[in-house]
Formats: structure tokens, C-alpha cells, sequence
């Protein structure tokens, strides 16, 4: 297969298809009503639609389930799957806990505000308002150990397109940096 120039793409291969937004991002729960009450009546997130199966649609493979879908204001979901045995996912072994986390946006900067005082009155431990130049975000914990980031957009006209046009030179010199640290 013959390698295009510019990248490591077979030059035969056909263009990627348009990725028009998230639908669901999925994660195990232990237990479907606890998560839902998390979701639903802390957080907001109407729960609108609920799967129970015995087999797996992908694989075939046994094993009973339920999968809950909560709504964003954009139409896509947060989605957890109850598997019936009381258990969590396990964080990874080799990740810090700050590193796997879904960020959703929220409109402002007061709403950031309300969010984490909701949170807070309810038990939830919460870390910032947190200030990373281009946006601000609150940190916490669901009942399944999985971080969530809310977050608003705060960067100044013009400060993404200038990120985008940079972006790929960032992550090149970020690359040839570990290169040069591997072979020390």
C-alpha cells in the first residue's frame, strides 16, 4: 500500500467520514438507581431511555443488563450500564485518577457557580472553580468513581483559532520531546 506523503494513511485509503457530534458516552455503573439519582436529580440530566437485554446486540454474549441514557441540552448523552452485580468500573491502575474524566459545558459562569453549590449541599466533594486560561471548570466524583469536569468557555475572541492553527506543531514538538527523553 503506498503511503501518502504527509501522513501514514495508505494513499488508497478514502477520506474519513464527517463526525457530527457526540451521541452517548458510555460507562459501567454499580447500580442503576443510584446513578440515575445522581444524574437525574442532582445534576439534571433527564433519564430518557432505558435498555434492559439478556445478550450483548454486538457480540451475542450472555450477560443481563440494563443501559440508562441521560439527556444533554445538545441531544447527546451521558449512558451507563447496571450489570447487575453491584460493581463499578476499576479506575486504571496505571492513570492518575485526574486523567479519565468527560467535561460538560455549561452556559456560565453564574450556572458554574449554582452547579457546584448544588453539588456541594448534596455531599459532593468539588474541587475549583479551576481557571485554565480558556475555560473554567469545577471537578468531581459520581457514585461510580467516575470524574466529571463542568465546565464554561471563557477564552477571548479569537484565542481557538489560534490554538487550531497551532495544534498540530504543539503536539509534533510534544512528541519529539518524549522522543529525546526516551533515549536518554
Amino acid at each position: 500500500m503506498a503511503l501518502t506523503a504527509s501522513s501514514s494513511v495508505p494513499a488508497n485509503m478514502p477520506p474519513p467520514v464527517a463526525v457530527h457530534g457526540l451521541h452517548h458516552f458510555a460507562w459501567r455503573c454499580r447500580d442503576a438507581e443510584e446513578t440515575r439519582h445522581f444524574y437525574e436529580d442532582i445534576l439534571g440530566l433527564p433519564l430518557v431511555h432505558v435498555i434492559r437485554a439478556e445478550n450483548v446486540p454486538s457480540t451475542g454474549e450472555y450477560c443481563p443488563y440494563v443501559h440508562i441514557f441521560f439527556r444533554l441540552q445538545d441531544g447527546s448523552s451521558m449512558a451507563f450500564f447496571d450489570l447487575g452485580d453491584d460493581t463499578a468500573a476499576e479506575p486504571s491502575s496505571n492513570t492518575p485518577a485526574w486523567v479519565n474524566h468527560i467535561a460538560l459545558r455549561v452556559a456560565s459562569l453564574h450556572e458554574l457557580e449554582q452547579a457546584r453549590q448544588r453539588l456541594l449541599q448534596h455531599g459532593v466533594d468539588v474541587i475549583g472553580i479551576t481557571d485554565h486560561q480558556f475555560v473554567k471548570s469545577i471537578y468531581f466524583f459520581d457514585p461510580n468513581g467516575f470524574r466529571l469536569e463542568l465546565t464554561v468557555p471563557t477564552d477571548p475572541p479569537g484565542y481557538i483559532e489560534a490554538k487550531a492553527s497551532s495544534a498540530r506543531a504543539e503536539c509534533d514538538a510534544w512528541s519529539a520531546e518524549k522522543a529525546r527523553r526516551r533515549t536518554r
